[in-house]
């Protein structure tokens, strides 16, 4: 069956490795609709190359600007602006599958419209589950539609699980836990580092992956292990004691499964995101993904450690988040955004990124999540929190003179980030 696609974040690196997966394989997939938050050039030129129907694009200056430039090359797709456009592009009549890869709590709306509409669902964005958890899965239960992890870990410990029965949210039979790898990102095995003086160049320089900078900044926290941890207990049904996370620098093996009767299982590939996202969108099927086999037998050695939880505390924050309330993911995946953000920015240090998410969870909307107004509420409020805390720091001044200090012996920017 061909299967048409709609691609959320088409102009980021998960939209990347998707559309190559994708067109390795015409005649499995078609691209319905493409969505982007402002980079109207980079969708004009995918436009251009897919021919989809709809576009959407979440500035409407850019919309505007895009639909002439389509218009005017005879391109036949339509052009839609916002919130309400990303909406109606994950839920086009036309499309079976939707990918949805949009950073951050701005891809929420759209993801939970997908799962309403039954879409086939491929998860890039782990907030869909760190803030909207049980909304999220009760709209996938309600409205019939998939659910196909595509982080890596994640989709390891899919291909690692015995199959469920469409709809169990039944913790898997005979699972005594899941072991999420972490690389550690570039300062895990540096002691010397001075959180302080940290960099965004130093913090983006990922040793393994090629990822967008909020995520590298993600990774160098280690913040992203934690939400993903919370996306893991939503996702397959276990509690947090059955998830744990396990530094593995190499990034060849993505995630374990550990069963009762004392067996592990393992997922294990190169470090290239085609690859889950051509299990996810083939299953249960296989299909080339463009990335070389693993010729195990020149591997060097795989290491494992446990993490250094002093010193990256996000992930602790998130076990603790989980452990809370509903309120609490929420809450701690704005504050988080907002940090990485004015980290980015220069308006603060490394260091305040895990700082500002303790005291945002400390003083967060307790309310009650029953829909998503209250979901996008607390996220408002946690949001306005940080800012306030970031406002009265002496980060900015700090971090400046750091940035001017030499330059140390970390790995630089990588051009593609």
């Amino acid at each position: 069956m061909r299967r048409a696609v709609t691609l959320l974040g088409a102009t980021g690196s998960i939209g990347a490795s998707a559309l190559d997966v994708i067109a390795r394989h015409p005649d499995r997939f078609t691209v319905a609709a493409l969505a982007a938050h402002r980079n109207g050039d980079r969708l004009a030129e995918l436009c251009r190359r897919f021919r989809p129907a709809l576009a959407a694009i979440g500035d409407a200056q850019a919309a505007r600007a895009l639909a002439r430039t389509l218009a005017a090359e005879a391109v036949p797709t339509r052009v839609v602006a916002g919130a309400d456009g990303l909406i109606e592009a994950a839920t086009l009549p036309g499309a079976d599958t939707v990918l949805a890869a949009i950073v951050g709590a701005a891809g929420l709306p759209a993801t939970l419209a997908a799962a309403q509409a039954g879409k086939r669902i491929l998860l890039a964005n782990k907030e869909a589950l760190v803030i909207g958890g049980a909304l999220f899965m009760a709209a996938v239960a309600a409205g019939g539609a998939t659910l196909l992890p595509i982080d890596s870990e994640h989709n390891a410990v899919g291909q690692c699980l015995p199959p469920q029965p469409r709809g169990d949210a039944a913790p898997p039979a005979g699972v005594r836990r899941i072991m999420l790898t972490a690389s550690g990102g570039p300062f895990h095995p540096r002691p010397d580092v001075d959180f302080d003086s940290v960099t965004p160049v130093q913090a983006c320089a990922h040793p393994t992956w090629t990822m967008g900078r909020k995520i590298s900044v993600d990774s160098a926290t280690m913040m992203n292990k934690g939400l993903e941890v919370i996306e893991a207990h939503w996702l397959f049904g276990l509690p947090a004691a059955a998830i744990d996370v396990v530094v593995h620098r190499q990034s060849i093996v993505h995630s374990l499964v550990e069963y009762v009767d004392g067996s592990v299982l393992a997922q294990l590939s190169h470090p290239d995101m085609r690859t889950p996202i051509a299990q996810a969108l083939a299953a249960p099927e296989r299909i080339e993904s463009g990335v070389a086999a693993l010729d195990v037998a020149r591997l060097s050695a795989l290491t494992f450690e446990a993490p250094d939880r002093r010193r990256f505390p996000c992930i602790d924050l998130a076990y603790a988040a989980l452990a809370a309330d509903a309120a609490a993911p929420i809450a701690l995946n704005a504050a988080n955004e907002v940090a990485v953000a004015a980290f980015l920015n220069g308006d603060a240090r490394f260091s305040d990124i895990p700082r500002i998410c303790e005291r945002v969870l400390e003083r967060r909307d307790t309310r009650p999540v029953a829909a998503l107004a209250d979901a996008l509420a607390i996220d408002a409020h946690a949001r306005s929190l940080a800012q306030a805390l970031l406002a009265t720091s002496d980060s900015p001044k700090t971090f400046v003179a750091a940035r001017a200090a030499p330059p140390d012996t970390l790995a630089p920017l990588s051009p593609d980030l």
